[in-house]
This record gives C-alpha cells, structure tokens and sequence, in this order.
C-alpha cells in the first residue's frame, strides 16, 4: 500500500478534487464537517474541509503525473523539493474522528502538550494532544507536516498518555 500525501489544491476546489482523482481511481481522504453559512435569507449547512486548501492521497510517486494534471491540483506537499508522506497513523486517527461523528472543529495547530491514546469508544486508538478549553477536554490531532490539527470533545478517563517514544508517526510499509 502506498504512503499518504498531503495535496495542495486549490481554494475551496477540495471537494471537486477529491472527485476527479476518486474517478481516477485513487485513494482520497478528505476530512470534512457540515458548517453552517449564513446567507441574506438563511442558514445553509454546507460540507467544509478541516484543512481548507488541502486533501490528502494514497500516490506512488512514480506515476504522480495524472495526478498533478488533474484540475484544481496544485502541487504535492514537499520540503526542499522533497515529497514527505504523511504519517499513518495521523491520516487514522482523523479517519476516526471523522467516521465517529463526535463534534470537531479544526484548531490551530500545537507542538506543545500531552500526547495521549485513546482507549475506549468511537475514538479507540486514536492519538492526539489533551487540552482543556473552557472546562472541556478536548483531543488535538495535528497533521504536522500541513501545521494544522482539528479538536474533538473527548472523556479524560478514556485517554491514556503516551512517551515520545511511543508516539506514532512512521509510515506502514
């Protein structure tokens, strides 16, 4: 199985992207939440990405060509010219957070804090950074190589902390 990488695309161009390359046959994830936008007469619930301008993609870079001909991409996310997977297990812990339908929001990212695992319930090993906003613990889960994270509500007892050491962050293979 191929690495995950991180696809700049085009403004609010997400959703059309993620689209054309699923047509193409490629493995796409794109984290997204209903968002409520007001217009002069209402308030619509649209489908919103956590990380506007982003989406992420299973690409053997070999054959990454069709995927940057396909309109609204603008490039894969590199360092020095370099192409930098994104860890596994960042790319699962969002897929639960998303899949479980616990309320999240997209925060800003953070580099300092507990990095914790979750144990029990929809978010099961899921693993992220406690923080407390307003009397509530919430699980930060950050895609470091994009410097963005979103937030979830999450019970302290169903967390666990983690060492550096056991923190995930290596590519399955």
């Amino acid at each position: 199985m191929f690495p995950w990488y991180a696809l700049k695309v085009r403004a609010s161009g997400e959703l059309k992207v993620r689209t054309a390359l699923e047509i193409k046959n490629y493995k796409v994830f794109l984290p997204t939440y209903l968002e409520g936008r007001k217009y002069s007469d209402r308030i619509k619930k649209v489908e919103a990405a956590y990380f506007p301008g982003y989406l992420f993609a299973r690409l053997d870079l070999n054959y990454r060509l069709p995927v940057l001909q396909t309109p609204g991409v603008e490039s894969i996310v590199s360092f020095g010219g370099v192409f930098e997977p994104v860890p596994e297990q960042e790319i699962l812990s969002l897929q639960k957070v998303v899949d479980s339908g616990t309320q999240s929001i997209a925060w800003p990212y953070l580099k300092q804090g507990d990095h914790v695992r979750v144990q029990f319930g929809a978010l099961q090993g899921a693993e992220g950074i406690l923080i407390r906003v307003k009397g509530v613990d919430r699980l930060v889960i950050s895609v470091n190589l994009l410097q963005r994270a979103i937030s979830t509500e999450i019970d302290r007892s169903w967390v666990r902390p983690i060492s550096a050491n056991e923190v995930q962050g290596v590519v399955a293979s």
